[in-house]
């Protein structure tokens, strides 16, 4: 508060510092004096109240940002409000509705299995569509269904083409018939494994590509491990993994790829990792407890 200049206080403030000793003050020097803060200054500003410091001006600017970006983003995420609220994202191109940021992108992979082998069927006629069939015929082939004659019946004329599936199937049949291949894996004659012991032979896709693809053809390559083995105290044959690549030659038949034909290579197979093997109880409770999976691309 200024007691000096013009304001009409300048005369009674030099006379009382004249009166203290200290002369009259310089022409022309204005002196000013402070007053002790408190409530007895009406006109002083409000005395803040100790440990409530006044807000930044730049963290009340970003807190408004945010503001503004969640009010954005509950906007966007809530549609166009025609189909209440669903995440149906669809095309923007004359059709008023807006592509939904959650919603799958892509091809259905599958319209259904088979109800026989429990295979996925009903793929695109794309190279994904192809892709997905190739990786699924994969695990069909490597699964232990092919060591049991009606199952192998049914997966080979359910995944190969009308035209090649009999051909195939002899051939198997006689691969089978002389017991070679059972009994290396530890199977019977029924392929059946012995009382005590969990048979296992499981293909995991790890993925796919497209070599060829020509209309209502297609050559696709699908990189998979093989579990394969008897899991059980005193196996023979414990449960080991293997990597290999599998071709399929595709033809697009009544709605749906079908094998024409296929042939195996090993690898590529990476360094295995200084990690214990599991028990032989431990292996086979896993083969039965998790199941597998539709593959898709």
């Amino acid at each position: 508060m200024s007691l000096g200049g013009d304001d009409g206080y300048g005369g009674d403030y030099e006379g009382h510092e004249a009166r203290r000793g200290r002369g009259a003050a310089p022409e022309g020097h204005l002196t000013r004096t402070r007053l002790p803060e408190g409530d007895g200054d009406p006109y002083g500003p409000p005395r803040r109240a100790p440990g409530r410091p006044k807000p930044s001006r730049n963290l009340i600017t970003v807190v408004g940002v945010i503001v503004l970006l969640l009010a954005a983003i509950a906007f966007v995420n809530r549609g166009d409000g025609k189909d209440g609220g669903s995440s149906g994202g669809g095309d923007t191109g004359g059709g008023g509705t807006e592509a939904q940021p959650t919603a799958p992108t892509g091809e259905r992979p599958v319209d259904g299995k088979n109800a026989t082998t429990d295979i996925a069927s009903g793929f695109a006629k794309s190279e994904q569509g192809a892709q997905s069939a190739a990786a699924n015929y994969a695990v069909a082939l490597g699964s232990d269904g092919m060591f049991k004659a009606d199952r192998r019946k049914a997966i080979v004329n359910t995944i190969y083409a009308p035209g090649v599936a009999g051909a195939r199937l002899n051939e198997l049949d006689k691969a089978f018939s002389n017991n070679k291949i059972l009994s290396n894996a530890g199977l019977d004659a029924s392929g059946d494994p012995p009382d005590g012991m969990t048979f296992v032979s499981r293909a995991n896709p790890v993925g796919a590509k497209v070599e060829k693809f020509k209309d209502d053809e297609a050559q696709i390559a699908v990189w998979h491990s093989q579990l394969f083995g008897l899991a059980g105290e005193g196996s023979k044959n414990p449960v080991a993994e293997s990597w290999y690549t599998d071709t399929f030659k595709l033809k697009w038949i009544k709605g749906d790829w079908k094998v024409t034909q296929y042939t195996q290579k090993n690898g590529p197979a990476p360094v295995g990792r200084d990690q214990a093997a599991s028990s032989a109880e431990d292996m086979a409770n896993a083969v039965q407890g998790f199941g597998g999976f539709t593959y898709a691309r």
